[in-house]
């Protein structure tokens, strides 16, 4: 598919925002250099994650005709040597099951594995849900779905440390959310309950990193009351958490942690309609600054940290259906990235 880059005044225009003085980083804001679709071919295109494996590119969301209901979810995964050019590398279905929110990880023996949901519903009424996980040598053949945990659960994002997979799962039954709970595995398949979250008003979505010193952060969407996402941290072996309110509603969060500390978080911005932001974000709060394209159905981005630059994807409806984006954004206070 050719990439349409939009136009260097556009650019410009999305790193103009209306967002409140950040004290915190007087070093200016980030700029976004490029941004283009990378993937339009599903009716309904969604929920990404991006990641560098065995040198080459590699994206996941889950194509359907709509954001929830209709079709059943299937899983596509993209691959680019330079993230201009990209290609289908696998498409994954279950029969009668609804594949949402692929997340991209490597495992400790150097395979690809996506975590992802497996929902079951009657027309557009929800029955049940379990959440799946399948492995790759190469990104391209894949083992089959393998239902995780228990019905009712989703485990939305894991992440390795030291040969072990954290991740977080939030229980759904009878259309009520229950608690979320911090899960770890050695092998990415079977789970041990770490603990609950102390957290209230429907927490769910939430992506963990870890410090260099081992160290646990969170950010957590929630549903309900005041809607602020949470931002946690914890020390070993994390089941005692601190919380605080991040300032803003996010939706499918995500965060990183560069090498020199500073951390960057994205997800959906709700006031004024939605948008897909940039944010910095530390112990104390999350803090939009850059707006990407996007309008609509959007958010759920992907984020590496390569040669210099920051390359986000995400999914947005502004041109028209919903598609995925590539951007490559240059972080204030970072070393300008290699020509």
């Amino acid at each position: 598919m050719k990439s349409a880059i939009l136009s260097g005044i556009l650019v410009l225009l999305c790193t103009a925002n209306a967002y409140p003085a950040d004290n915190h980083d007087p070093a200016g804001k980030p700029v976004l250099l490029e941004v283009h679709a990378i993937w339009d071919q599903g009716k309904h295109n969604a929920f990404t994650d991006l990641i560098r494996f065995q040198d080459r590119w590699f994206c996941t969301f889950r194509e359907s005709d709509r954001h929830v209901g209709g079709e059943d979810g299937k899983i596509r995964i993209i691959v680019s040597p330079d993230g201009a050019a990209w290609t289908s590398a696998a498409l994954i279905a279950e029969a009668g099951i609804d594949l949402r929110d692929p997340k991209l990880s490597i495992t400790p023996d150097g395979r690809l594995m996506i975590v992802a949901g497996g929902s079951l519903y009657k027309g557009n009424t929800f029955l049940s849900r379990r959440p799946r996980v399948l492995f790759s040598k190469d990104g391209t053949q894949w083992t089959v779905p393998t239902p995780i945990l228990n019905d009712g659960a989703w485990l939305w994002r894991v992440t390795w440390n030291k040969g072990t997979a954290y991740g977080t799962s939030y229980q759904k039954e009878s259309n009520q959310i229950g608690p979320v709970a911090l899960f770890k595995s050695s092998d990415g398949i079977s789970y041990e309950k770490v603990c609950d979250f102390s957290l209230t008003d429907r927490p769910n979505e939430t992506t963990l990193r870890f410090l260099p010193d081992d160290t646990l952060l969170a950010l957590v969407r929630r549903e309900e009351g005041d809607k602020q996402a949470m931002i946690g941290s914890s020390r070993p072996p994390y089941t005692d958490w601190t919380w605080q309110k991040a300032g803003y509603q996010v939706g499918g969060p995500n965060f990183i942690i560069l090498p020199d500390g500073k951390i960057w978080a994205a997800g959906r911005y709700y006031p004024g309609g939605y948008t897909t932001i940039l944010a910095r974000m530390d112990l104390d709060g999350y803090r939009p600054q850059l707006t990407l394209p996007s309008g609509g159905d959007t958010s759920y981005p992907g984020m590496v940290w390569h040669e210099g630059l920051l390359w986000m994807s995400y999914y947005s409806s502004h041109e028209g259906k919903a598609k995925i984006y590539l951007a490559k954004i240059q972080l204030p206070g970072e070393p300008p990235s290699k020509p």
